[in-house]
C-alpha cells in the first residue's frame, strides 16, 4: 500500500517544480514510509508537434510484494510508460505469464511492472483485466497523456483538481493543498450532501475545484481535456439462471479462490477478527489455506453494548487462530483531532474510532489485514433490509399502508434511546407513504431534508443549488431497478455506502498507521456473482447470509451464525453528556464557530439542549456538526497562497 501524488502541465507558469513535487509527497509518508520515489520531465515546445506537457510523479511506498525490487515511480524498457500506484494485484501472476508469452520482458517481480506491460498492449482498457485494489496514475510520452484509474469498489481514494493548464492528483486532498493557489472554497452541494449521508459522495469532494475518480472508472487527461469514463459496468438486473445447489458450490469455490489471492504477501499477515460472521468467514477460510496459526486481531470495551470480544474468542478458539484482544478505553477528545488531521474532508462515521484503534494496535504485530467488509451488502446482511421488505409489502397493500403510515402513531410517547424498538417503529411509518428510496435515505441517512432546512440559514439556502442528495441514491437503485427491493437496496448500498463510507474509513484508518487492509468479499468475480443470485437465496423471514451459511455453514459455531448483529460502534449518545460536553460548548457553541457561516446558532444550541436533558438523542447530528466544526478549523475556508 502507498500514496501516490503528482501533477502534468502544459503551462509553464504552473509548473510543479521538484520541491512543490517533494511537499506534496512529503504529507503523504504515513501511507508509505519504506521507500520514496519521484520522476519529473520539464514543458517545453517541440515545434513539429506542439507543447510537450510537463509532469512530476511522487511516489510513497509501503513495502508488500517484491520488496527489494518494487521502486517507483516504475517505467517499460524505453522510458515512454511511467507509472505510480497503490494498491495490490491479485491476479498480477496470471497476467505477467499472459504478458510474458507476448513478448514483454520482466526486471522485477512487482504488480506495478505488470501494469505497465498491460498498458502498452491495452492503453486504458488494462483496467478491466486487473483483479485488486488500485489507484494508479500513468504518463504515456508517445501520447502525450495521463491516465488515472481507480478500483471497480473504490478501496483505494484518488482524486484530482483540473485547472486550465494544469491537472493535478494524489490519493489525499491534503498532497493537492499542498500547491500554491488551491482554493479551499466549500462546495454547497458537497455539505449538503454531508450531512445527509454523514460523508460526502463521489464525484464531489468537500473543496468546490477538487473532484473524486469514482470507482470503477479511468480518466484520460490529454490537450488539457479531461475525459472521466467507466471500465466496469456490471448488470445488476441479470439474475442468474441455476439450482441454489450449483450456485453454493461456485460461492465456495470464488470466495475460497479470493481469499487464496490475498494471501500472498512478504510481510507478516493476519485478519481483523470482530466475531461476527464475515470476519469469521474470511478468518475461517484462511486458516484452512495457511500452514502456520493466523494471527487475529480484536478490539474490546468497557461496555457490554459494544464489546464483541467474547465471540470473537469463541471463533479463534474454534479454529486456533493467535489471537490478539486489545481492550481499549476510546478517548474522543484526544482521538478526534487525529482523525481530523487523517480524514481530511469531513466524515462523521463514528466507527472510524474503533477502526483507529484496532489498526493501530494490529500494525504492532503485522502489515496487512485480511476483512470482511462486503458481506452485508452482498449478502443482505442489515437489518435495515427487514424494513426494506416490510415496507415493499405493505406497499402492495394500500390499506394497511396508509394506516400505519398515518400520524396517529406518532402521538406515541417518545424514547430518548435512539434504538428503542419503539423509536425505530415510529421512524418507520413516519416515512412509509413516501417514495421508497426516500424514506430508505431517512431510515439510514443523519439529518433529512426537514433537519436541514431548519438548520441552514437563510443565505445559505438561498446559495444552494437546487440539487437533492436523495439523487445519489436514486441513481444507485436505478441500476437493479427491475430486481426485488431487499436485492435494488443491498447493491445501492454496495456502489454507495460501501465505497463512499466503508472503504474511506477503512483505507484512512489503516492507512494512518501504514497497514495494508485486504477484503476478499470484495473481489469483483464474487461481486458480481453474489449480485446476480435472487434475495431468497440470500433472505428469507427477516434472516440474510442465507447461502453463505449453506455454503460455509460448518466452518463456523453455530453461535456465530445465530448471535445479534451488533456493528462497530462507539457510546456516542453517553459521551455527549459526559466527556464531549465540554468540548461541545467550547467549540460547536462558540459564538466564533466557522460552522456559523452555514447553520443557524439557534438551531444548533436547541440540538445540544434538547440531547442534554434527554428530549431526543441526536448523538449521530451533533457528531456530524463537531466534525465539521474542527474540519473547518483545521483544513477549510479560503484560499491557499
Amino acid at each position: 500500500m502507498c500514496g501516490i501524488t503528482g501533477a502534468i502541465w502544459t503551462v509553464p507558469q504552473l509548473a510543479v517544480d521538484p520541491p512543490l513535487l517533494r511537499r506534496m509527497t512529503d504529507v503523504l509518508r504515513h501511507r508509505g514510509p519504506d521507500d520514496e520515489g519521484f520522476y519529473a520531465s520539464d514543458c517545453r515546445l517541440d515545434a513539429p508537434s506542439g507543447t510537450v506537457p510537463g509532469v512530476g510523479l511522487g511516489f510513497r511506498r509501503l513495502s508488500i510484494i517484491d520488496v527489494a525490487g518494487g521502486h517507483q515511480p516504475m517505467s517499460n524498457e524505453d522510458g515512454t510508460v511511467w507509472i505510480v500506484f497503490n494498491g495490490e494485484i491479485y491476479n498480477f501472476a496470471d497476467l505477467r505469464r499472459r504478458l510474458e508469452g507476448a513478448g514483454h520482458s520482466f526486471s522485477t517481480r512487482s504488480d506495478t511492472e505488470t501494469i505497465v506491460h498491460l498498458y502498452e498492449d491495452e492503453g486504458p482498457d488494462c483496467f478491466r483485466h486487473l483483479n485488486g485494489m488500485f489507484a494508479v496514475a500513468i504518463w504515456d510520452a508517445r501520447r502525450r497523456q495521463l491516465v488515472l484509474g481507480r478500483d471497480r469498489l473504490g478501496k483505494k481514494p484518488l482524486v484530482y483538481r483540473h485547472e486550465p493548464g494544469r491537472l493535478c492528483f494524489a490519493s489525499e486532498l491534503k498532497s493537492l493543498l499542498e500547491v500554491p493557489g488551491t482554493s479551499r472554497d466549500i462546495d454547497p452541494t458537497a455539505l449538503d450532501e454531508y450531512l445527509t449521508y454523514q460523508y460526502v459522495p463521489h464525484p464531489r469532494t468537500i473543496f468546490r475545484n477538487i473532484r473524486k475518480l469514482p470507482p470503477g472508472h479511468y480518466a484520460v487527461y490529454r490537450d488539457d481535456r479531461l475525459q472521466v469514463r467507466p471500465y466496469w459496468e456490471p448488470d445488476f438486473n441479470a439474475e442468474v439462471r441455476m439450482p441454489e445447489a450449483e450456485a453454493v458450490e461456485r460461492l465456495r469455490e470464488t470466495l475460497e479462490s479470493s481469499v487464496a489471492l490475498r494471501l500472498q504477501s512478504e510481510v507478516p499477515l493476519g485478519a481483523f477478527l470482530s466475531g461476527g460472521v464475515d470476519s469469521s468467514l474470511i478468518v475461517a477460510i484462511a486458516q484452512r489455506q495457511t500452514s502456520r496459526r493466523l494471527q487475529t486481531f480484536s478490539i474490546g470495551f468497557p461496555i457490554a453494548e459494544y464489546d464483541e470480544t467474547h465471540y470473537a474468542r469463541l471463533v479463534a478458539a474454534h479454529l486456533g487462530t493467535e489471537h490478539h484482544e486489545f481492550q481499549v478505553t476510546p478517548d474522543a477528545v484526544q482521538i478526534l483531532p487525529q482523525l481530523i488531521c487523517h480524514y481530511d474532508e469531513p466524515f462523521a462515521d463514528s466507527s472510524a474510532i474503533p477502526t483507529w484503534y484496532v489498526s493501530q494496535l494490529t500494525r504492532r504485530h503485522v502489515t496487512v489485514a485480511l476483512s470482511g467488509d462486503g458481506g452485508d451488502e452482498l449478502f443482505a446482511g442489515y437489518p435495515r433490509y427487514k424494513a426494506v421488505a416490510v415496507a415493499a409489502v405493505l406497499d402492495r397493500m394500500w390499506p394497511l399502508r396508509q394506516i400505519f403510515g398515518a400520524g396517529i402513531w406518532q402521538r406515541l410517547p417518545s424514547s430518548s434511546r435512539q434504538k428503542s424498538s419503539l423509536r425505530r417503529f415510529k421512524r418507520f411509518c413516519e416515512v412509509l407513504r413516501t417514495p421508497p428510496h426516500r424514506r430508505y435515505l431517512d431510515w439510514v441517512g443523519i439529518f433529512n431534508e426537514a433537519a436541514r432546512g431548519a438548520l441552514y440559514r437563510d443565505e445559505f439556502l438561498a446559495d444552494l443549488p437546487d440539487s437533492d442528495p436523495a439523487a445519489f441514491l436514486q441513481a444507485a437503485l436505478g441500476r437493479a431497478g427491475a430486481r426485488d427491493p431487499v436485492t435494488a437496496f443491498s447493491l445501492a448500498d454496495l456502489v454507495t455506502y460501501l465505497p463512499c463510507d466503508l472503504m474511506t474509513k477503512v483505507d484512512i484508518a489503516s492507512m494512518a498507521h501504514s497497514l495494508e487492509c485486504r477484503q476478499p468479499f470484495l473481489d469483483y468475480r464474487l461481486v458480481e456473482l453474489a449480485a446476480s443470485f435472487p434475495a431468497v437465496w440470500k433472505y428469507r423471514r427477516g434472516q440474510g447470509k442465507r447461502i453463505l451459511r449453506r455454503a460455509f455453514g460448518d466452518l463456523l459455531p453455530r453461535e456465530i451464525w445465530t448471535r445479534p448483529k451488533m456493528g462497530f460502534g462507539v457510546p456516542l449518545d453517553h459521551w455527549f453528556r459526559d466527556e464531549l460536553r465540554p468540548m461541545t460548548h467550547d467549540v460547536l457553541l462558540s459564538d466564533t464557530a466557522r460552522c456559523y457561516e452555514f447553520f443557524r446558532p439557534a438551531a444548533v444550541r436547541q440540538m445540544v439542549e434538547d440531547h442534554e436533558r434527554g428530549r431526543f438523542n441526536h448523538c449521530y447530528r451533533l457528531w456530524t456538526l463537531l466534525v465539521f466544526e474542527l474540519w473547518m478549523q483545521r483544513w477549510g475556508g479560503g484560499t491557499e497562497v
